[in-house]
């Protein structure tokens, strides 16, 4: 693949420059964007210097580490819709990211792929980051839609199938989009590094299956674990997971 110079990747922020003007145009304060995308930028340059010194450590113990501190990392990042709730809901967070998220990357890199050694670094460091983010994005968006069908006066069952539903979203549709609108990350990055497009397809596929079990894992685990909390939070008493019964009429 070719090396992309730093003035060459430059221009890569022209589009996202158009989108701030956008967002200022329109008086919808850009310096959340601008603070998204420079932390971006900082953490993949780092990073970058980072990985190449855990790639060549080889050092299991050192793996471990990283993955412990992404599992720590999402299950805050996840919570940051419900501000308020976020230190008394990240344990459970966490434990719904370890169990979806842990449970899944153990079968994908030992099941599937046959890692040896088993904590090779440049494979399932990777893995994880994108099992882990997508655990993260799925608990973010139940969070928040749960949140919202409570407030509505919906039972916590009923409002925990909606919002369970609404975290797979994202993922459902891509399910639908992928090979006829977009060819994903995983797909393209070995494509363009010269990978027979059949054996892509395959690691592929294996990246959908991975990211929409773990998503789904996760979220359904917080959800359940986090009932209490929630609950509490939106000012309803526990109940019954059924819908409630209408009124008897007299």
């Amino acid at each position: 693949m070719t090396t992309i110079s730093l003035l060459r990747l430059s221009l890569a922020f022209i589009p996202v420059m158009v989108v701030v003007a956008i967002l200022a145009k329109w008086a919808l304060s850009p310096g959340a964007t601008l603070y998204a995308t420079g932390r971006m930028l900082l953490q993949l340059l780092l990073i970058g210097y980072v990985l190449k010194y855990i790639f060549g450590s080889q050092d299991a113990g050192i793996t471990l580490a990283v993955l412990s501190l992404m599992m720590l990392a999402s299950s805050w990042i996840a919570l940051g819709v419900v501000k308020e709730q976020r230190l008394k809901l990240y344990v459970t967070a966490f434990l719904a990211v370890a169990v979806g998220g842990g449970s899944t990357l153990a079968i994908i890199s030992q099941g599937v792929l046959r890692l040896d050694p088993w904590f090779k670094p440049n494979v399932l460091i990777p893995l994880a980051g994108m099992i882990f983010s997508n655990s993260m994005n799925c608990i973010s968006l139940g969070v928040e839609r749960i949140k919202a069908e409570l407030g509505r006066g919906e039972p916590y069952g009923k409002a925990r199938g909606v919002a369970f539903r609404a975290a797979l979203i994202p993922m459902s549709n891509a399910f639908l989009a992928v090979g006829l609108v977009s060819l994903p990350g995983m797909m393209t990055g070995q494509i363009l590094a010269g990978t027979n497009p059949l054996v892509a397809a395959r690691y592929q596929i294996m990246v959908m299956c991975m990211v929409f079990g773990a998503g789904g894992i996760s979220s359904a685990c917080f959800l359940t674990w986090g009932r209490r909390i929630i609950e509490d939070a939106a000012g309803e008493p526990a109940s019954d997971d059924s819908v409630d019964e209408p009124e008897t009429r007299r």
